[in-house]
């Protein structure tokens, strides 16, 4: 009797879903970046991450989307809040999307420094076992050519390193469009985090679709 119990228990658990048995159908997502993830001039529920949330949930997962974006913030503050972030979360991530770097280029930080902080911050994740999608940022071509090449090559140098999904610029199709920004001609309105949400979503679902590393 025994043994047959057994066998129908396995074979019920096989038949579910890999997704299904760890949890993942509903992924807990740490959405960790500065004002463009935490939906600066925005009224509540209308920023990145709730809009992700809802994004998800209409293409059928079941995700909450925690919003870790500071306004202001730079990787060198994002590396300094990254563990008690961690640490107040309700559980552990099943994604981390970094969204980090743009207010070191407009500060003109040295390239060095961001890539040092967003390495830092990608190997902290990476030694949790929290898998990471990282947004990466362009410069404006205002700024000195060497500087914006090694700039915007942070991104995906640190992605390939971490075996990381990248998102090469997290304000495709947004940056220069009035219609989509606020009146300071920087930050996202509603529609332009919407903008932002479809260009990204297809992303965020292959990265939850990943296989977690042992």
């Amino acid at each position: 009797m025994f043994l047959k119990f057994a066998a129908a228990a396995l074979a019920a658990t096989l038949a579910v879903p890999a997704a299904a048995q760890s949890g993942v159908d509903e992924p807990y997502i740490l959405a960790f970046g500065d004002s463009l993830t935490a939906g600066y001039g925005l009224g509540r529920g209308l920023g990145f991450a709730p809009q992700l949330q809802a994004a998800l949930r209409r293409h059928g997962i079941k995700a909450t989307v925690h919003d870790a974006g500071v306004s202001g913030d730079t990787t060198s503050g994002g590396r300094a809040r990254l563990g008690w972030t961690l640490g107040d979360l309700k559980r552990t991530p099943d994604l981390a999307i970094v969204e980090l770097g743009a207010n070191d280029m407009l500060r003109g930080v040295d390239p060095k420094v961001t890539e040092d902080n967003l390495n830092a911050i990608l190997a902290e994740l990476d030694k949790r076992g929290i898998p990471v999608l990282v947004a990466g940022m362009l410069a404006p071509p205002n700024l000195p050519a060497d500087y914006r090449s090694r700039f915007e090559g942070i991104f995906p140098k640190l992605a390939q390193k971490y075996d990381a999904p990248l998102y090469p610029f997290f304000l495709q199709g947004v940056v220069l469009n009035r219609r989509l920004l606020l009146h300071d001609g920087v930050h996202p309105n509603f529609e332009g985090v919407k903008r932002i949400v479809t260009g990204i979503l297809p992303t965020v679902q292959r990265a939850l679709a990943r296989p977690k590393r042992p």
